[in-house]
């Protein structure tokens, strides 16, 4: 037999204590659903799939595993944001911001260039007035060349 505190009741651990043929014995924790929301068992699995179904039917896929042992399964947002149960599935905002996962490719990339190509990463200047100007002429610039770019066209092969 094995014992061990709520701290070690994971997955991980109670797949190994299962693996290597021992009994555990581990003290009961509370289902940590809050109220209103959607208790586990009312997700039903699939295990040939490996994912979970709502109540409403939409399929909740494998994603990944947490450092404590966890298997993490998701919805799709684009599916889920109509859905008239949704304030009692989740908490998560970014159904409502599906354009958040673009950031890296679009706003972070202006960062980057900004600081690496153009001096942004650090100025010899002072005071608040003198920087937003920099920072203007400097995202003017970029904009000057961003609109060039679109308008460039490749000469023709022939």
């Amino acid at each position: 037999m094995v014992a061990a505190d709520a701290g070690y009741k994971t997955p991980a651990v109670a797949q190994y204590i299962f693996e290597n043929d021992m009994t555990p014995a581990l003290p009961y924790t509370r289902p940590r659903t809050k109220d209103g929301y959607f208790k586990k068992h009312e997700y039903v699995y699939n295990e040939y799939y490996d994912c979970y179904f709502c109540p409403q039917g939409q399929v909740l896929k494998y994603a990944t595993t947490t450092k404590e042992g966890y298997r993490q399964y998701f919805s799709d947002p684009v599916q889920c944001k109509d859905c008239p149960f949704l304030s009692k599935c989740t908490q998560s905002k970014e159904h409502k911001k599906l354009i958040y996962a673009r950031r890296k490719e679009t706003i972070e990339r202006v960062f980057a260039d900004a600081k690496e190509k153009h001096g942004m990463r650090w100025t010899t200047l002072r005071g608040l007035k003198k920087l937003s100007m920099q920072a203007m002429l400097t995202f003017a610039a970029m904009n000057l060349k961003k609109m060039a770019c679109w308008t460039w066209k490749s000469p023709a092969i022939t």
